[in-house]
Formats: C-alpha cells, sequence, structure tokens
C-alpha cells in the first residue's frame, strides 16, 4: 500500500461515485449531501471526480444522464448547514455526523463499504514506542489527526466516554495524516490519531522511529449513503440500495471499486450501528 492512501480515504472516492438517488418524479436533478470532516479531499477535486462518476451510476442504475448532483464538503459546520438547508433525500456522511444528525434528519442507513473483508474499523492512538504506555499518560500531550474535527464522536464513540479529548489532550487538528505521521516521527507531536485504513498503511511509511498503539477502539461501522426516512418511500430506499450493491459487478464500477481499495457495497447493519447510536445518546 502506497503512503498516499493516507491522503485520500478510497472508500469515499468510491461512494463518491455512488451519490445519486432514485429519481422517480423529481424534474429537476436530484442532490446529495456529502460530508467527510477533516479529510483531505479540497471540494472542487471532489466535486470534479463525483460530477465524472456520477455518469457510471447513472448507467448502471438505468437513469437518464445528468438526473443527480452532488455537493462536497470537508467541514463538519458546513456539514450541518448543507444537511438543514438542502434537505437531501440521500447522503453520504460520518459515523459521527449520522449519529449527530440522525435524530433531526431522520437518517437512516441503507449502504455501507466493505473493505478488505470488513465493514467495520478502529481508531487507533499511537506513539513513538516506548513513549507512553497508557492513555493516561497522553493526558495534556499534544495530539493530532483528520478526525479531530467531530470532537462529540471522538469523546462517545471513540474513547467511550472515558475522556473528553477536548479538555484532556491538547488537539492539534489537520487533514493530512502522513503530515501528523512525520510531525510524530521528528517528536513535534506526542500521538497521532488514525482511522483504519490509515493504520493499514503505516508499514508503507519511511519513519525513523518505530511507533506502538497506546489505545484502541471498540470496533465502529464504516459508514456509507443513509436515506431520511420521511422524504423517501421504503420501496426506493429498497432499489437505491440494490442498485448500489450491484456496482462493483459492473465492468466499469468494478474498476472504481478495485481502485479505490472497496471490495463491494453491502446492506447495512443494524446490529453493528445501534449499539454505536446507544453510546451516542448515553449521558
Amino acid at each position: 500500500m502506497k503512503a498516499k492512501c493516507l491522503l485520500s480515504p478510497r472508500w469515499l472516492g468510491v461512494l463518491l461515485t455512488l451519490t445519486s438517488p432514485l429519481q422517480t418524479a423529481w424534474a429537476a436533478p436530484s442532490e446529495i449531501v456529502v460530508c467527510y470532516p477533516g479529510g483531505p479531499v479540497g471540494d472542487n477535486e471532489a466535486n470534479t471526480a463525483m460530477a465524472a462518476m456520477l455518469r457510471v451510476v447513472e448507467r448502471v442504475g438505468q437513469w437518464p444522464a445528468n438526473s443527480f448532483t452532488s455537493v462536497f464538503s470537508a467541514r463538519a459546520d458546513e456539514c450541518r448547514n448543507f444537511l438543514t438547508a438542502r434537505k437531501p433525500a440521500f447522503a453520504i456522511t460520518s459515523l459521527g455526523l449520522f449519529l449527530e444528525q440522525r435524530e433531526a434528519h431522520h437518517l437512516t442507513p441503507i449502504v455501507q463499504p466493505r473493505l478488505q473483508g470488513a465493514t467495520t474499523e478502529r481508531y487507533r492512538l499511537v506513539a513513538r514506542k516506548g513513549q507512553f504506555a497508557k492513555l493516561e499518560d497522553l493526558k495534556g500531550k499534544s495530539i493530532s489527526g483528520t478526525v479531530l474535527d467531530e470532537p462529540e464522536f471522538l469523546k462517545k464513540i471513540v474513547f467511550a466516554g472515558q475522556v473528553d479529548p477536548a479538555t484532556y489532550f491538547t488537539l492539534k487538528p489537520t487533514r493530512q495524516a502522513i503530515r501528523a505521521l512525520r510531525s510524530l516521527d521528528k517528536g513535534e507531536l506526542d500521538a497521532v490519531l488514525l482511522n483504519g485504513q490509515q493504520y493499514a498503511a503505516l508499514g508503507s511509511l519511511p519513519l525513523k522511529s518505530p511507533l506502538e498503539v497506546v489505545y484502541s477502539s471498540a470496533e465502529t461501522p464504516l459508514m456509507g449513503m443513509v436515506a431520511n426516512s420521511q422524504t423517501t418511500k421504503a420501496e426506493d430506499r429498497e432499489r437505491f440500495a440494490k442498485a448500489l450493491q450491484k456496482m462493483c459487478a459492473d465492468t466499469d464500477g468494478k474498476k472504481l471499486c478495485v481502485l479505490f481499495g472497496v471490495d463491494a457495497f453491502v446492506p447495512a447493519d443494524a446490529a453493528a450501528i445501534e449499539p454505536m447510536i446507544k453510546l451516542w445518546q448515553k449521558e
């Protein structure tokens, strides 16, 4: 795996190809909100990729060309504004945004990606080997990572209420995990929080200092497409989900899936998502 994997979340790239809700009665192109808080993908880059890839989805799903459009943001506040102002029928969100906005926008997961045989991942806090033995040793220390844009998600899900990262650590958000890891390697940071794909890519980086995991979260589900259960019909959600599940079997779609490391798109696992909802609601 090349180091650039740390710069571009591969599953998001494929999900950007799948940003097309079923068009049944809409005369104008239907818009999907795509959110990846803290992600390294620029708005222009993402929107350009989505525009090209949507044409593949339209063909696979047998929808007219240019039926769908999408809007992307890597900023959590902007994502919240998009969901509120645009009221999309379908959206791609992070797990944190889904949990936060679930009740307000009646969000229900319909499809999630499977990466390297798994539909879940762990978040890991890594530091230079021998520096810190446990999470408590990092109190007040500098922590960086691309996932720091959602502090409530970190508090309730990643750290399961054990610590409040906003006050427990000195947070230094970044949109490039590789940059944070290089700073860690130089001793400029104390630790870096990585998602599953970023952690898997560590072996490809020429770091001088060996790293070790100081803290690992529980398994968390990978998020994909969600729908507003009040503005979409059950049959539309089902039809849309089935169309996405066929994506990686399509000739052109398969190339995209291979490029971005996605095995397949599968029905959302309610059994894995429900514990996250309970953790989020826990006071």
